[in-house]
């Protein structure tokens, strides 16, 4: 058979078709982290004592709205890893604002969430600590912020400083409520490229825990499923922070030796956990969970991950 130019043009376009739109998409940015948690606190005063005389962090700095208003506090846990702190809206609601993550590519982050259908801003945002970021919401409708740290921005000014003198340095995990597990694990899994390490369940006929890695990091997101999902006032224990200490005994000593311990009236316990790592919690003023837990299981060994089926 004769090839003219045309027919050769034509053979050409579809090998182009059927060989570049792989190529042609974009590549999912690095997310190296948790970067933050961010709470509502219907007492500023008492929150701050909580995490400052307690836990052990410092405040880099705060910020004020225009009328000179506060407007938000950041608690260091390390050089990469705070606890924000804002004003209720509304008393008697969700202490849980927003969750964000940590990319080295905003833009490229932004790009390829709206390339997956995901609902994103027009461009990327500089905040009032000049980091660079913008929020999507998940499946179950948490705002999931993504951040860049900017080299003129205040986390990486404030390098070296405000570091923390408590019981942990480091955020292993935050708890977030998930009320359906398949929309969740497209969103997180498929798309943001989480993985999966383990599940668990004190109930002995459903699932209630899934462990979800950054893909470039080894902080994860624990899903804490409920169907139905809590009260407002009732989310408390299962949106949490999962702090990091070398030994639990240690950090209860610690705890119990601190002037603040005699206004933290609720009890103090050691436990160990379905997986097998010893823990112990604490209540913010607001009720939101502070979970410590040894890197390390009991016996070294790994816990045994469930199969029981999701909540439905």
């Amino acid at each position: 058979m004769k090839t003219t130019p045309r027919l050769y043009a034509t053979l050409i376009a579809l090998l182009l078709a059927t060989t570049t739109p792989a190529a042609a998409q974009t590549k999912r940015p690095r997310i190296t982290g948790v970067a933050h948690i961010a709470l509502y606190s219907a007492d500023i005063a008492k929150t701050r004592a909580y995490y400052r005389d307690i836990l052990g962090f410092h405040e880099p700095y705060s910020l004020n709205n225009p009328d000179g208003s506060f407007s938000m506090t950041f608690f260091k846990v390390n050089e990469r890893q705070y606890i924000e702190i804002f004003p209720e809206t509304k008393p008697h609601t969700d202490r849980l604002a927003h969750i964000s993550v940590e990319t080295d590519d905003i833009e490229g982050m932004r790009l390829y969430l709206a390339e997956k259908g995901i609902p994103v801003p027009a461009k990327v945002n500089t905040g009032r600590i000049k980091n660079k970021s913008f929020n999507v919401k998940d499946p179950d409708g948490h705002i999931v912020e993504f951040v860049q740290y900017m080299p003129d921005g205040w986390t990486v000014r404030e390098k070296g400083k405000h570091l923390p003198n408590g019981v942990s340095a480091r955020m292993m995990h935050i708890g977030i409520i998930v009320n359906s597990l398949e929309p969740a694990m497209r969103f997180y899994r498929d798309i943001l490229g989480f993985e999966e390490f383990w599940r668990g369940a004190r109930d002995p006929k459903v699932l209630q825990w899934v462990n979800m890695r950054v893909p470039d990091g080894n902080d994860y997101i624990e899903f804490m499923l409920h169907h139905p999902v809590p009260e407002e006032t009732k989310r408390g224990s299962a949106h949490h922070i999962c702090l990091e200490v070398p030994n639990m005994e240690k950090a209860l000593q610690a705890i119990e030796a601190l002037p603040a311990r005699k206004s933290y009236t609720l009890p103090l316990e050691i436990r160990t956990g379905i997986n097998r790592k010893r823990q112990l919690n604490l209540f913010d003023p607001d009720g939101t969970r502070t979970e410590l837990m040894e890197p390390n299981t009991v016996d070294g060994k790994p816990a045994p991950s469930s199969t029981l089926p999701p909540p439905r």
